[in-house]
């Protein structure tokens, strides 16, 4: 007799990509510069859409955004953002490809001040994720105090689409808090990997 994984709520009955996302990086604590700045673009371009969608267009991102590259974002021009809002594999929306520029250009002050994104971001959290026990989807909170605090602090060094709300929803993905429900396989998994950090 096969035994059941449980997986939170939000990854039920969807896509394979969606179910692998939840299953192998949601969560789990993101360490690397350019990791971080990865989801910065995505989590802002989903604003208004759905996760399901940036996923399908990551691929897309990834093409247009050198990598992730933020020293190559930061030196994007007029031209090539024109260039970027033809391709239908990426949200086209001219405020969020001008703002994935602009927050390039932040980024590499932030690293440059902190010595690495990653310590200026992890501070927000006490330098290590924190441990929700959540029990049920509608448990998950949109906000956090440490998501304002952060949002409020990337305002005011210039990042765009860094509302609260999209700074939680960041926070989720990189680990910087464990938002697994409890009875989900993975809560156990990045509470492990939360220890190790």
């Amino acid at each position: 007799m096969t035994k059941t994984i449980k997986r939170c709520a939000w990854a039920g009955d969807t896509s394979l990509e969606y179910i692998e996302y939840h299953d192998r990086e949601w969560g789990v604590p993101v360490w690397d510069d350019q990791k971080q700045f990865e989801f910065l673009i995505l989590e802002g371009a989903q604003a208004g859409l759905s996760w399901s969608t940036i996923l399908g267009k990551r691929a897309g991102y990834r093409k247009n955004f050198a990598d992730f590259d933020a020293s190559k974002v930061a030196r994007f021009t007029d031209k090539r953002i024109e260039k970027i809002l033809k391709d239908p594999g990426i949200v086209r929306n001219r405020l969020k490809v001008n703002s994935a520029v602009t927050n390039a250009r932040a980024f590499l002050k932030v690293q440059e001040e902190f010595d690495g994104f990653c310590n200026y971001i992890w501070q927000f959290v006490g330098g290590k994720p924190k441990q929700n026990k959540l029990r049920r989807d509608s448990d998950f909170p949109a906000t956090s105090p440490e998501s304002d605090a952060l949002s409020k602090d990337l305002k005011k060094r210039g990042f765009k689409f860094v509302g609260s709300t999209i700074i939680y929803a960041h926070m989720q993905a990189t680990g910087m808090v464990n938002d697994h429900e409890i009875s989900c396989f993975r809560h156990k998994e990045c509470a492990a990997l939360a220890r190790k950090a």
